[in-house]
Order: structure tokens, then C-alpha cells, then sequence
């Protein structure tokens, strides 16, 4: 008595595994329609937010006064003060920026005041602090040193991504891998100085810190996808697989790394932001936590959405990568050609009663297990010829047997049997 063996269940295989190994896909570059939408949305309500509200640019771009006090901090001192300088009378400074600069120090920031403005301001300053009003430290900023800012601040983003374009090219030695990286920035670019104009924080030189940084949050997130496209896209040939195909599996081997990644990086990038706007109520951490916040977001987002699809999208469109998808799909037709029929051996017989084999091409779908198949194979055998044999001859044997051993039917004639005769019948 054998004693059955129970086989160990196999363990399941993690979200990550699957997706690395192709068991779970989702068709990323197939539906980049889906994703072009949503990006062609979000990108025009940015632009629409820029034309109609414009950005809020702080004092260091557009010009001002700027008045420091030495004061106590708590949490109502950002509000004290700009109530104080509001009931001053002053035209036009609905738009003041407190900030506080450690727990010492307040900042008050306005519009360009002329010299009976400032004494005003300046007061009511010195009197909400405790001070004299020559404790109260000023300053003007021009609007001249603001536009020198703005344009150096240009100058600096289109050298970086000159820079950027040039080493993904050098580095990937594919021009259209940098189209595609660049194109990904300034959707993020775009995106996020939109989100800007619509929620009205003001621009400060922490916005463009924070616009920096998130492009190269993003750049990174697209090179990893890229490298991984190049590492499959090696191997296409072999695997018998499109360009598109290949890069599609790139992105979901990468997917879960850069979802870990952009979740790891926001989670203490939204605790700055939540700490700059309420609690500090403004100031340069809710100018950089806004900016960081929505540009990770949208990097991670274009480095899957945006770049790897652009990206397989112009290489789709190059001959050689069309020649490649031609072959692919000729031999995808032609082993679901050889899968659909399989060949049947039949034996036919002849008019002169030799045997004969004749193929067949019938359909390989199996039957229904509760009916009948539709094609079965027969065997055919020729008719045999029996002849007497001659008295004290040894018998002859004169089966015909089919020679194909994979026949699932044979037919032979059995042995002739030797007749006696008696012995006056054989002296006759």
C-alpha cells in the first residue's frame, strides 16, 4: 500500500514580484490617450489660472518696504500685527506679509509706501511691539532689483535643462529619450506654477528653491524608467516582443520603487507645508512646501504617464522600430496559424488494393466533453488475396498488417491452415 504524498502549497508571490516578472501588468503605454486627457486638463487649468489671477510676486520681485521689529512671538503675533498695520489708514495693503524670524523677531513686508506711509506704518509697527520707532529697522527694495531676480532665475532654469537634455542624450545616447525627459519637466513646471496662481501664494525666492528641487525629484524619477526601458528594449529581439511592450513592462517593473520613493519623499514635505500654513500662518515654509508638495507629486506622475509613453511613442515611429513590430506581428500570426490546425495521418486504399497515406488539416479546438469529436481517424485497409497452397508446402502467410505504428486500428488475416489428404487418395 503506497502512501500519497501531499505536495506543499506554493507561496503566494508578492504585488512587487508579480509585476517584475510579468505575471500582473497593467498597459500603461497602451492607453496613453487616457493619460494625455488628464495631463491636457490639468495643464490648461494652469495656464487659465496664470492669465486670469497671475502670480502673487513677493516684495523681492515687485519691489517694496520691508520693516523688522524685535518682539515676542506667539501664535497670534501674525495676526496682531497685520491688523495693526491695516488700521494705519494706508491705501492698497491688503497685500502685507507677516512672517516672524525665530521666536524674537517680526517681519513685516508691503507695498512701495512714500515718506508720510512709512512714518505711518512704522508707527503702528513700534507701538504694537512695545518699541520706540527707532527700534523698528527699514528698508526699501526696488522694483529693478526684483526683475534682475526674475531673470536671472530664467537664465538659470533654461541652462538647466540645456544641461539635463545634453547628459540624458550623452548618457542614453538617445536624443528622443531627452525630448521626452524635457518635455516631463515642463509639465511639472507648468503644473505646479499653475497650482501657484490658483491658490494664490505668493512667489518668494523659496518658490524658485522649491521649483529647482522638484526637477530634479522628477528627473530622477524618469531616468530609473528609462534605464530600465533600455535594459528590456536590449533584449526585444529575443524576447520575441514590440518596443512598446517592452518599455510597458519597464514601467511596471519600476512602478512600485517609485511609488515607495514619491510616498517616502512627500510625507515630510506635507508636514512642512502643514507646519508653514497653520501654524507659522506664511513664510518661506509654506512658499517651499507647496512648491515641493505638488511638484513631487507631478514628477512621479509624468515620469510614468508622460515620459515613457512620449517616449515610445516617437520611437514607434522610427523604420526600424516598425520593421521590428511588422516582424513580431508575422510570426505572432503565424504560430497562432500552426495552433489552430494540427495534421491527421489516414490510411486509403488503392482500386488495386495497395495502401496509401494521405494528411488531413483539421481544426485543433478540442471537443466538448459532453460531445462527440468532430473529426476522428480511420484506417483503411487493402483486401487480401488467400491462396491454396499446394499439398506438403509449408503454409504461407498472407496477412497484410499496417505498417504505422501509430495507427489506432490493425487488421490481419489469419494463418492458412495445411490440409491432409488420405493416402489411396494420394496414389490416385
Amino acid at each position: 500500500m503506497t502512501t500519497p504524498t501531499l505536495e506543499r502549497p506554493q507561496p503566494r508571490q508578492s504585488l512587487t514580484h508579480r509585476l517584475y516578472t510579468g505575471d500582473l501588468a497593467y498597459n500603461f503605454i497602451g492607453r496613453r490617450k487616457i493619460w494625455y486627457t488628464i495631463s491636457a486638463i490639468a495643464l490648461l487649468i494652469s495656464v487659465v489660472a496664470l492669465l486670469v489671477r497671475g502670480l502673487d510676486l513677493g516684495i523681492e520681485f515687485r519691489g517694496g518696504s520691508d520693516f523688522q521689529v524685535p518682539a515676542t512671538v506667539t501664535s497670534s503675533t501674525v495676526s496682531q500685527y497685520r491688523d495693526a498695520v491695516i488700521r494705519t489708514g494706508v491705501p492698497a495693503l491688503d497685500s502685507t506679509v507677516v512672517t516672524t524670524v525665530g521666536d524674537s523677531k517680526v517681519r513685516v513686508q508691503t507695498r512701495s509706501l512714500n515718506v508720510q506711509e512709512q512714518t505711518a506704518v512704522r508707527a503702528a509697527i513700534a507701538k504694537e511691539a512695545g518699541r520706540s520707532s527707532d527700534e523698528v529697522a527699514y528698508q526699501l527694495i526696488g522694483a529693478s532689483w526684483g526683475q534682475q531676480i526674475t531673470q536671472q532665475a530664467a537664465i538659470a532654469l533654461a541652462v538647466f535643462l540645456v544641461l539635463v537634455g545634453l547628459l540624458i542624450w550623452i548618457y542614453f545616447r538617445d536624443a528622443k529619450m531627452s525630448v521626452a525627459a524635457l518635455g516631463a519637466l515642463l509639465h511639472d513646471l507648468i503644473i505646479t506654477i499653475g497650482i501657484y496662481a490658483l491658490v494664490g501664494f505668493t512667489v518668494t525666492p523659496a518658490t524658485m528653491i522649491g521649483v529647482l528641487t522638484i526637477l530634479g525629484y522628477s528627473l530622477y524619477d524618469t531616468v530609473v524608467v528609462f534605464d530600465k526601458i533600455r535594459e528590456n528594449v536590449a533584449s526585444m529581439e529575443i524576447d520575441k516582443v514590440t518596443y512598446s511592450e517592452a518599455a510597458n513592462h519597464a514601467v511596471n517593473q519600476v512602478l512600485v520603487r517609485s511609488l515607495n520613493t514619491t510616498v517616502i519623499g512627500v510625507l515630510p514635505v506635507a508636514a512642512l507645508l502643514f507646519a508653514g500654513v497653520f501654524v507659522l500662518g506664511s513664510g518661506p515654509l509654506e512658499d517651499l512646501g507647496l512648491a515641493l508638495f505638488v511638484g513631487m507629486i507631478a514628477g512621479a506622475y509624468s515620469s510614468v504617464f508622460i515620459a515613457s509613453p512620449l517616449l515610445a511613442q516617437l520611437r514607434e515611429r522610427e523604420p526600424e522600430i516598425k520593421a521590428h513590430r511588422e516582424r513580431v506581428e508575422r510570426r505572432r500570426k503565424t504560430a497562432g496559424a500552426r495552433a489552430t490546425y494540427r495534421t491527421t495521418v489516414v490510411d486509403v486504399a488503392g482500386p488495386k488494393g495497395e495502401t496509401s497515406r494521405e494528411a488531413e488539416a483539421v481544426p485543433s479546438t478540442p471537443a466538448a466533453p459532453d460531445t462527440k469529436p468532430a473529426f476522428t481517424v480511420t484506417t483503411v485497409t487493402a483486401p487480401s488475396v488467400t491462396q491454396d497452397a499446394p499439398a506438403g508446402d509449408e503454409p504461407t502467410e498472407t496477412a497484410e498488417a499496417a505498417d504505422d505504428a501509430s495507427a489506432p486500428t490493425r487488421s490481419a488475416n489469419p494463418r492458412t491452415q495445411p490440409t491432409r489428404q488420405t493416402r489411396t487418395r494420394r496414389k490416385k
